[in-house]
């Protein structure tokens, strides 16, 4: 069943999103969802309202994590995720992806204070990933790749890769920069923990839908168009990167980045693959 007409006869539109996925999707001072994709959702949800005539539809939210996030899209439990999840051609199998909604790259986090600078500064210790994650999958190779003798230990999110390194049981944790500077931001003392500069390529954010429904897809897809084309992604963008936000009012102070301003001149649902 679509999910327009699974919406209209059931009267729910459920959401999934992430517990810890600064500022993309994760749990205010008051345990509710929030961030920029569950706000881009909320654009989505009202479209889906109009669409079928039901101002009255309930929504719904469903916690998902990096190992839930694709099959309770999958099997119809969740109708969009709403968090920070890169559109990878090997995940197309199994579910479809609206047009890109953010450019990241992947960096290296680590406490200040250990005098680490580069990937090569990390030979031989320990480092955190999250499992599911692209991040994982690259860090597995970069481990390959350049002989590093990492020991890469895995955690079951972002929040708990980070405390590792907090902790000082990993001396890095390697994700997208901007879950890592959301994960930073709201620390006690910030000045301990920095980012890398060294950067790799990372895969296109998009929010996450079920495969061979093309009239929902759409939907999403025009819905998210005409925010970028209008103006408002920006100041939805504004909102969450670059101004105080909850729960500790942090501001990430992470500007758009030229890749992310010519998406939303091209808007677009192909991967980098």
């Amino acid at each position: 069943m679509g999910t327009l007409k699974k919406a209209k006869e059931s009267g729910t539109f459920t959401v999934g999103y992430r517990e810890a996925s600064v500022p993309f999707s994760y749990l205010d001072g008051a345990q509710k969802p929030t961030g920029f994709a569950v706000d881009l959702c909320a654009r989505v949800v009202d479209a889906v309202k109009a669409k079928i005539g039901a101002s009255d539809l309930k929504v719904a939210f469903n916690p998902v994590n990096s190992a839930t996030r694709m099959p309770l899209v999958a099997n119809g439990t969740v109708d969009i995720e709403c968090g920070s999840t890169a559109n990878q051609l090997a995940r197309q199998k199994q579910v479809a992806f609206s047009v890109s909604t953010f450019v990241p790259q992947f960096r290296w986090l680590v406490r200040t204070a250990e005098n680490i600078h580069s990937t090569t500064d990390l030979k031989g210790k320990t480092v955190a990933v999250t499992s599911g994650t692209n991040t994982a999958q690259f860090a597995n190779k970069l481990n390959q790749n350049e002989n590093l003798g990492l020991t890469i230990m895995s955690a079951k999110d972002h929040a708990e890769s980070f405390l590792l390194v907090e902790t000082g049981r990993a001396a890095a944790f390697i994700e997208d920069d901007i879950n890592l500077a959301g994960l930073r931001a709201n620390t006690k003392d910030p000045s301990k923990l920095t980012i890398l500069d060294q950067a790799y390529p990372s895969d296109v954010y998009a929010l996450m839908i079920r495969r061979d429904d093309p009239q929902f897809k759409a939907l999403v897809d025009e819905t998210l168009t005409d925010l970028m084309k209008s103006g408002a992604y920006e100041k939805l963008y504004a909102k969450w990167f670059e101004s105080p936000i909850p729960p500790r009012g942090a501001n990430l102070e992470f500007p758009m980045s030229s890749k992310l301003k010519e998406l939303i001149k091209n808007p677009s649902d192909k991967p980098n693959e």
